[in-house]
């Protein structure tokens, strides 16, 4: 058994938690190394404190589970079984008693919450996730490793990207020869949806790309990520079509020289809310602060949004082995938007910024 599923065991034997049903694709796979989404159907994990866990799949993806190193018991069903009453039976041939039950409540849906009140008459409830957090925010030297070649691949989406500016093509257009190229580096799945916007569509900081033509003297905005071994990447970058104004590079620079502060401080001991607080301050010093609506950054790993959340609030000191975002904007409408981003991993005295696509404004001719 995998050392994450032995934590997790230690965990419920401390709360004396009868057992855990998992039933997330992320979590999942970060207990057992199956990733799997089988859309409506079950997919769980069902864990004990002094028993050996269960997966629970479709039929049909047995074999894919085995070939990806799940060596425990199973449970497979078809479309025409109840995989709760297999459960049922299997927990009650190990005579184990259900008095808690572990879940993750923000997945939890009401149809199998009521499933697992049938199942096993009535068990209370109690919430799995921040300990699935704490376990899934600290990364051992192989998950570095993956989101290395993860960053690596999103900052070759980004050149990509940059390589495809030109008078008159769309936002839309400059989106597909990215992620072509990306499926011909055999990346099946983007982090999120790829993001291009170009001149003010980039002061949305969600917007989304049509087909707006690039012109000379637009800011060109990248945010996208790959998903290269079930791990995420995530990058920003903004660069200039031809000559730019002098706001637009006050901006730019301005965002900049905070991304900038913010990294300098992500090491250990730091707290999450003094690296949003460098970025933030220094904004606001420059006299943007109500154009930087938005956290510095989140976590980074088997999903593109993981704990730590870097805010002004969230006091946790940062550790050896987080990965993170940290990507201030401004957004002034009807201006400009411009945000910069790089996925950051804690090393013991300081950071390894994981994303290398250069920083300092591009000029694109």
């Amino acid at each position: 058994m995998n050392n994450r599923l032995e934590l997790f065991k230690n965990w419920l034997q401390e709360r004396n938690i009868s057992a855990a049903f998992i039933t997330s694709t992320e979590n999942v796979f970060h207990l057992s190394g199956f990733y799997s989404d089988p859309h409506e159907r079950l997919l769980s994990l069902a864990v004990f404190p002094d028993a050996e866990p269960i997966l629970i799949c479709p039929k049909m993806e047995m074999n894919d589970a085995k070939n990806a190193g799940w060596e425990q018991e199973m449970i497979g069903y078809t479309d025409i079984e109840n995989p709760w009453d297999m459960i049922k039976e299997a927990v009650k041939k190990r005579n184990i008693t259900i008095r808690t039950v572990a879940v993750e409540k923000e997945h939890m849906n009401i149809e199998r919450y009521e499933a697992i009140q049938s199942t096993f008459a009535s068990p209370e409830l109690v919430s799995a996730e921040e300990k699935l957090r704490q376990l899934r925010m600290i990364k051992d030297e192989k998950e570095v490793e993956i989101l290395r070649e993860a960053c690596r691949l999103a900052d070759y989406a980004v050149q990509v990207g940059v390589n495809e500016i030109q008078e008159g093509k769309t936002e839309m257009d400059v989106l597909a020869a990215i992620e072509y190229e990306m499926k011909k580096k055999g990346i099946n799945q983007m982090s999120f949806a790829t993001m291009v916007l170009t001149g003010t569509n980039a002061a949305s900081p969600h917007g989304t790309p049509g087909q707006t033509k690039i012109k000379k003297g637009d800011l060109v905005l990248f945010d996208l990520g790959v998903v290269y071994e079930g791990y995420c990447s995530d990058i920003t970058r903004t660069v200039a079509y031809g000559d730019i104004n002098d706001k637009q590079k006050e901006i730019y620079d301005t965002v900049l020289g905070a991304q900038l502060a913010a990294i300098e401080l992500s090491k250990p001991g730091s707290l999450c809310s003094d690296v949003d607080a460098a970025a933030r301050n220094y904004i606001a010093e420059k006299g943007y602060g109500e154009y930087f609506p938005h956290r510095l950054g989140h976590g980074l790993g088997i999903s593109v949004h993981e704990y730590p959340s870097l805010t002004e609030t969230n006091a946790l000191p940062l550790q050896k082995g987080m990965v993170y975002t940290i990507e201030p904007g401004i957004y002034v409408p009807g201006v400009a938007g411009v945000r910069i981003e790089d996925d950051i991993y804690v090393t013991e005295n300081g950071c390894e910024i994981l994303t290398k696509f250069p920083k300092e404004l591009q000029m694109i001719k």
